[in-house]
């Protein structure tokens, strides 16, 4: 539990210090406008990545692998057989845990909406 929480802690950090450096980088100057513009890619990046590792470790598109992997098989017959029941499903293969990031990507976004209901006001 403290790990993951260090996780999060240390993504959350890691997450602004690149927003902050990504805003000098591009406009020379923080401003909330250009805090606003830069959060909004790094948490959409960040939810993005972790809902499309979730939906791959929840076996939604081992069908679909299997399919292309049978089909672009050229083998014989025998040793085609043999390869499908060795084949390790993609659900299998992508063994990372996508909860941190999905929380470090809430985060921002609450940032990043919390700075656009100041910069309306």
């Amino acid at each position: 539990m403290r790990k993951k929480l260090g996780k999060i802690f240390w993504g959350f950090l890691v997450s602004q210090a690149i927003v902050f450096l990504l805003s000098l980088v591009y406009h020379g100057e923080i401003t909330l406008l250009s805090y606003i513009n830069i959060i909004f890619y790094i948490a959409s990046a960040l939810l993005f990545t972790s809902l499309l590792v979730y939906t791959v470790n929840s076996g939604f598109f081992d069908t679909m692998s299997y399919s292309f992997r049978s089909v672009f098989a050229r083998k014989e017959e025998g040793e085609k057989k043999k390869s499908f029941e060795e084949m390790i499903p993609l659900s299998e293969l992508v063994t990372f845990n996508a909860n941190p990031l999905l929380i470090v990507g809430i985060f921002n976004l609450a940032l990043m909406l919390g700075a656009l209901y100041i910069y309306y006001l």
